[in-house]
């Protein structure tokens, strides 16, 4: 018997229903989430989807990383740490959600890609970087680049190993799946490629003056994890020398606050030439709202990229952490939970 999370299913959302909950760690679920029908979308290693819960009497949306590949379109699985300060979110999952339970999510997006074509040349590796749950993410790169017999570096943080999440998984997905035919070649083995780093064991990675490997041509790096071992891990690879456009980031959350106030302006819908002010301190997403057009929300900080919108013309202030330093240069898309404009008019792809 199954029951619905919602009451009733949001738009462009796809029915799932829980097939499994395991334990992945101290404080930490695994969700294996199946389609009512037909099949999942592709997800490429890197993906989250949004999950819609009821929490405290409203429908709140959830950013969720997939731990698995893409090579699994009949399931999705997620891992869900238990937040001590949830906002609803985590602590429904861990008390109220089982198996039987039907949730609507989102198709998959990925804001966390790896490098891929010119952006990543032969004989590169991709050094990930998890601390703590920020291992989401890199798991299922790690499964792709098994997958893949690609070289790869993943580097875990944690406290304690008894601390560490998702390390029973992570050493399963490490493991080549075996050749197909006698003739078939070995996919190169991945488990030293594995390395666990434990702040009881030995220096905390906070303390780090250099990256685990030093940059090489072709390299890029991945980091996802809390938001101190974020900063940390971006400086040090600046510092040390590895380009802009090699350094990866996945935020769950901000070291401040976003400031989303400023100058009012203009937003225009492109489609109808409706003008709409923006005040001081109001964001370009609460005035879209209010003026009836549907803007998809959830983290409302500028860390998960459900609201990016295309600019058709004007400036963007950009103060998100989702688009990369080339894709906020280029001045094409807009993250309307939280920036603004320089420009007194932003017509945005309404």
């Amino acid at each position: 018997m199954t029951t619905s999370m919602s009451a009733s299913t949001p738009t462009g959302t796809i029915e799932a229903y829980v097939h499994s909950v395991t334990w992945g760690g101290p404080d930490v679920l695994i969700v294996e989430l199946r389609p009512v029908t037909g099949a999942f979308p592709q997800a490429s290693a890197g993906s989250h989807i949004d999950i819609h819960l009821p929490v405290d009497g409203r429908d709140a949306v959830r950013q969720y990383s997939l731990i698995n590949s893409d090579a699994t379109p009949q399931r999705y699985l997620i891992a869900v740490f238990r937040e001590p300060q949830s906002r609803g979110g985590s602590r429904l999952i861990h008390d109220v959600l089982r198996v039987g339970h039907i949730v609507d999510i989102s198709a998959p997006r990925n804001t966390f890609p790896l490098a891929r074509g010119d952006h990543h040349t032969a004989g590169g590796q991709h050094v990930l970087l998890g601390g703590g749950i920020g291992v989401t993410p890199l798991a299922a790169m790690a499964q792709h680049l098994v997958g893949a017999g690609e070289e790869f570096e993943l580097h875990t943080y944690a406290s304690t190993r008894r601390d560490a999440p998702l390390a029973d998984y992570i050493g399963s997905v490490l493991v080549p799946d075996p050749p197909t035919a006698p003739t078939a070649p070995t996919a190169p083995t991945a488990q030293a490629a594995w390395h666990q780093h434990y702040s009881d064991e030995e220096p905390s990675f906070r303390t780090a003056t250099a990256l685990p490997r030093e940059y090489q041509p072709g390299d890029h790096v991945y980091i996802c994890g809390p938001a101190g071992f974020i900063d940390h891990a971006v400086a040090v690879a600046r510092d040390a020398g590895w380009p802009e456009d090699t350094i990866h980031v996945e935020r769950f959350q901000l070291s401040e606050p976003v400031d989303t106030t400023g100058e009012a302006f203009e937003v225009v819908a492109h489609s109808t030439g409706e003008r709409m002010p923006v005040g001081e301190q109001q964001t370009i997403a609460e005035v879209l709202v209010d003026h009836g057009y549907h803007v998809e929300l959830s983290c409302e900080q500028g860390i998960c990229g459900s609201c990016i919108t295309g600019v058709v013309s004007g400036v963007p202030d950009h103060r998100d952490e989702v688009q990369s330093e080339a894709e906020h240069q280029a001045n094409t898309q807009i993250n309307v939970c939280c920036s603004r404009s320089r420009s007194a008019e932003l017509v945005l792809d309404l």
